[in-house]
């Protein structure tokens, strides 16, 4: 899994921050009224000189400050535009109101009540950025609303990062402002030599160490002020370690060198990648930093890295054991392991941070209360050199270039969080894509038995139905092909792609099985609303529902109606992308998918009513008016090869795939349009049906008539050879 997501790293573009100059504050301040922000207040004051800000005033007094994120941060949605959400902070750096005033998210938001935005946009207000500042963001919780994770996720990143600068810009809450140094920086020295046992390392601060007796832990959980804590102390006499855990920064190749030895300094290289940074923790006593919740889950939760607004959770992928600790000295640990920091989350080794430590304690059958400690770390100055800060071009200083890639480093952890946070869906859906490439390289053993072939078919589209429409909500769109273009007219980025990792997936299996089959890898097999529509008319037909078979000459009248809907939303995206989003509401994806059918009645009643039509009309609206399927046959000619076997004698005279071909994408005279045809592969299992194939029907007489011949020969023929009498 990490190779996938290094590899889709190595795709992604940076993004350049907005100009300074520009105040999008100003422009969207005549927008909002005080008294929807914050209650009660009852206007604005003048903007502030040092920071995109305004004074928000209630009774004569600034009760607080108000700006717009994207004057702060420029992480961008999925539309690859910023999501505009104003907050209000009050001089504790508390969050007081927030509103969201301008997206460009329609295929996200449409249809999602505004009254679980708004209340989405409320639960902000009380948050303590003192408190995220400390946590590296971790310390509030995130609600996620059904249909719209990326949006919630690009939503919380910016209000939480843009409300710490703007915190930090105007000095509220006792933060500092952030300043870029003009000087020196230092970076890490690799020549640097360390000390070559492992009391000199604890002396010289190589090695950091946090350590807790019983009497401290329990003393810590009283101070909670839950009875139930101090009722369920620990037994253990109070100067019994309860642990004691050291770390150090073993990427430095001289520390690494003594804590590990050379071979596996030598291994900890090959492991690591440019960029990538890894920490040693070693620990004994009663108590786990690891504690068993990664064997289930993959994540270490006792544990989290934390420098200024940074924070890394360890995921198993990240982790490696220690067999020994090499360093001469070196006490007996019970545990010892090392964990990977890396490239693109904006950490500094030159920098202090901190291991926050999770202590836990069950006060009931399935509640518990929690306190931390901290293990603080500070690289010694020995290990590091001055360096001069280069200026990014000639008219950016250090301080902008120093921004713009504290910026770029931000948007990258985004979505590398979510590509983390989705690794078994990951690893599901890649396993989808290989089932279905290995089916489609070996169509003819796949359907070589028509009920088999049946039966797995209809479980794949549960599954595409079931896991990747109704829970990973992976349903491809005509918007994101109008994001698409979008993003490269006005400036390709491809964070905007990758906040959703699924739908990045499918889209690059969709290019590259253009190539090979044309579209109906993904629309015979992977799309959820098609797979919704196959499956309830198998139900349709199982109860006897007639089917209808459109005239040839009408259904190849009727299915250029989908390429005009495409076109049209075409041209309407070159004049606003925005508008074109609206319109793509004739996909029923989001109504019958995403939203799983909660919706205002009549995108409802528009979503049931293509799926009636289905019952009698197998994939009416695939034929017909999906202008996705029509997007994608527009390539479908440039496939490099024709998979799909035929006879001669297809079409002239035999008729019999034209006619079971469940979209009729079989023309009357035998050749199939790539354009139509979704890959269902029901044409190859005509193709060696002995029962349905006049022509292995035929052969197969020929061969019983071959095989019967010689039989015949000998009990009779004319022509048999007479019996010779014995001598």
């Amino acid at each position: 899994m990490q190779a996938l997501v290094r590899f889709v790293v190595s795709l992604a573009l940076l993004l350049p921050l907005p100009a300074a100059a520009d105040s999008i504050l100003e422009t969207l301040l005549p927008k909002v009224t005080a008294a929807e922000l914050v209650a009660g207040a009852e206007g604005f004051g003048p903007l502030r000189e040092d920071a995109p800000a305004v004074p928000v005033l209630k009774g004569g007094e600034t009760v607080g400050w108000a700006f717009i994120t994207s004057d702060f941060v420029s992480t961008t949605g999925y539309s690859g535009k910023p999501i505009h959400t104003m907050v209000a902070v009050d001089k504790d750096a508390r969050i007081i109101g927030v509103k969201l005033l301008k997206h460009s998210e329609p295929i996200v938001l449409i249809g999602i009540p505004q009254a679980k935005i708004d209340a989405l946009a409320a639960s902000y207000v009380g948050v303590d950025l003192v408190a995220e500042a400390k946590s590296g963001g971790t310390s509030h919780d995130l609600d996620i609303i059904s249909g719209a994770t990326v949006t919630v996720m690009v939503i919380d990143d910016s209000i939480v990062r843009a409300g710490l600068k703007a915190a930090r810009a105007m000095g509220l809450g006792g933060l500092a402002p952030e300043t870029a140094s003009t000087g020196p920086a230092f970076e890490v020295n690799p020549d640097a030599t360390a000390a070559q046992d492992w009391r000199a390392l604890e002396g010289d601060g190589t090695l950091r160490r946090l350590s807790l007796d019983v009497g401290q832990v329990n003393a810590a959980f009283a101070a909670l002020g839950d009875p139930r804590a101090t009722a369920r102390a620990l037994t253990e006499p109070p100067e019994t370690t309860f642990i004691e855990m050291q770390a150090a920064l073993v990427s430095h190749p001289a520390i690494a060198k003594v804590i590990l030895g050379e071979g596996e300094a030598a291994n900890l290289g090959n492991w690591l990648q440019p960029g990538e940074n890894a920490i040693i923790i070693v620990g004994r006593g009663i108590y786990s930093f690891k504690g068993s919740g990664y064997v289930r889950g993959g994540i270490f939760d006792r544990i989290v890295l934390i420098q200024d607004d940074v924070s890394v959770r360890f995921h198993d992928k990240m982790h490696k054991r220690v067999v020994g600790v090499a360093a001469p000295g070196a006490p007996e640990f019970t545990e010892a392991d090392l964990f990977k920091i890396p490239a693109d989350v904006g950490f500094d080794p030159t920098k202090p941070f901190r291991i926050q430590l999770l202590v836990q304690r069950e006060v009931g059958p399935i509640e518990k209360l929690y306190t931390t400690f901290d293990l603080g770390y500070q690289l010694p100055e020995k290990y590091l050199r001055p360096v001069a800060v280069p200026v990014a071009a000639e008219d950016t200083g250090p301080a902008e270039a120093v921004a713009a890639q504290e910026e770029t480093a931000a948007q990258q952890a985004l979505w590398k969080r979510i590509w983390q946070d989705k690794q078994v869906e990951i690893a599901i859906t890649a396993g989808m894509l290989a089932v279905l490439t290995l089916v489609f390289f070996f169509q003819g053993f796949a359907t070589r038995n028509e009920r088999r072939f049946w039966w797995f078919r209809m479980g794949y589209l549960t599954v595409t139905l079931v896991f990747l429409g109704w829970y990973a909500n992976a349903q491809l769109s005509v918007v994101n092909l109008m994001a698409l273009f979008g993003a490269l007219i006005s400036g390709f980025s491809w964070q905007a792609f990758l906040l959703d990792p699924l739908t990045f997936i499918l889209w690059f299996s969709v290019a590259a099985s253009l190539i090979f089959w044309g579209r109906g890898a993904y629309c015979g097999w992977l799309c959820p609303f098609g797979a919704l529509q196959e499956l309830t008319n198998q139900i349709a037909r199982k109860l006897r529902i007639p089917q209808w078979t459109l005239p040839w000459g009408l259904h190849e009248r009727l299915w250029p109606i989908k390429y005009m809907i495409f076109l049209g939303l075409f041209g309407v995206s070159l004049m606003s992308i925005e508008q074109a989003e609206h319109l793509a509401e004739v996909e029923p994806f989001k109504t019958a998918i995403v939203l799983k059918f909660v919706r205002a009645w009549p995108f409802v009643a528009y979503a049931l009513a293509l799926l009636a039509a289905g019952l009698f009309v197998e994939r009416f609206y695939c034929r017909y008016l999906c202008p996705l399927g029509a997007a994608l046959a527009i390539p479908a000619r440039m496939r490099m090869f024709d998979w799909l076997k035929r006879y001669k004698e297809c079409g002239n005279p035999c008729q019999t795939c034209a006619i079971e071909c469940p979209v009729q994408s079989i023309h009357p005279t035998g050749e199939i349009n790539p354009n139509e045809c979704i890959d269902c592969l029901h044409c190859q299992v005509l193709y060696q049906s002995k029962t349905k194939c006049p022509v292995v029907i035929k052969k197969l007489k020929r061969r019983e008539t071959a095989a019967a011949s010689p039989a015949r020969n000998i009990s009779g023929h004319p022509n048999s050879p007479k019996p010779q009498p014995a001598e």
